[in-house]
């Protein structure tokens, strides 16, 4: 499974480095939206079950992965901008489906009230409409940690908190990951942080009424950062939305071990494929995951 991969120019302001994983029987697109510091390589789980399907985009915001060497970085981008830029990646691959994780949840929700005549149905993944303790203890001590640009010790909050059920081999993989970011990357992260902890979690409320399309919310049973309990709370603001939680499962749900891996397929292709597609095709992705 190789990616056709470009780097495209977004209104003259940006260059966006994507991947294209083209499945020659797919009718539909999906775009994957990453999280905060994340880059195309923390949905190479997600990929493994979504491609048989779907002709599936990943992508890099121009201040992280392999778009930040084609961008300048002389100020900060907007929750709004990556609404932009998602919108414009949507028109260019002609993306039927948007699946976010984590704070990608928030740019995502923003794109969607713009109700895209493109997009029919979207996930969110590991996302809820507040800030509670926990993420406000997560929140705080991140500021801290990349107010001083102390690399070591932003690599350890995140694999102490939000990554505290992932396996070994990940954690250390983010760590490393984590620790060789360039500051403008810590800059901007902050700069998101910021914003949410002074809207307490608000932000993405006052536009999720506006979605009509329906939407999937899957949290894990473990996560206390972003719950179940807490993303169900959307009820009261989006029209058509269902809830999955994934049994034994932290923030990072199908990274962490097989069985949420394949609770996490699961609900996605049930909420995403018609019943009979999805009969014939999941008993032979059962090997799919090697971690």
């Amino acid at each position: 499974m190789k990616a056709e991969t470009t780097v495209l120019d977004i209104q003259g302001q940006h260059r966006v480095y994507t991947e294209f994983y083209r499945a020659d029987s797919a009718e539909q697109t999906i775009i994957l939206v990453n999280g905060s510091l994340s880059t195309t390589a923390s949905f190479a789980q997600t990929v493994r079950y979504l491609h048989p399907h779907f002709n599936v985009v990943l992508f890099d915001l121009p201040y992280a992965g392999q778009s930040r060497k084609h961008n300048r970085h002389e100020r900060f981008l907007t929750r709004e901008e990556e609404a932009d830029i998602l919108l414009e990646l949507v028109e260019h691959f002609a993306c039927d489906i948007v699946l976010s994780f984590s704070w990608g949840g928030i740019a995502t929700l923003q794109a969607l009230a713009r109700k895209p005549a493109r997009i029919q149905r979207a996930v969110i993944n590991s996302f809820s409409p507040i800030v509670n303790q926990a993420m406000l203890g997560y929140l705080s001590r991140g500021v801290e940690v990349m107010d001083a640009c102390d690399r070591e010790n932003i690599g350890a909050v995140l694999n102490a908190t939000i990554g505290k059920h992932l396996p070994s081999l990940f954690k250390r993989y983010n760590h490393r990951h984590i620790t060789s970011l360039e500051d403008y990357e810590y800059a901007q992260m902050n700069f998101h942080v910021q914003n949410v902890l002074k809207m307490e979690g608000r932000s993405c409320i006052r536009f999720a009424g506006e979605i009509e399309i329906p939407l999937l919310f899957v949290n894990g049973e473990w996560d206390e950062y972003t719950t179940p309990s807490d993303a169900r709370m959307l009820t009261q603001y989006v029209r058509h939305c269902e809830f999955r939680t994934i049994a034994q499962a932290g923030h990072f749900l199908d990274m962490e071990h097989k069985a949420a891996w394949m609770q996490t397929r699961d609900a996605l292709l049930a909420f995403l494929l018609p019943h009979e597609l999805r009969s014939q095709e999941a008993p032979q992705e059962r090997h799919a995951l090697a971690v």
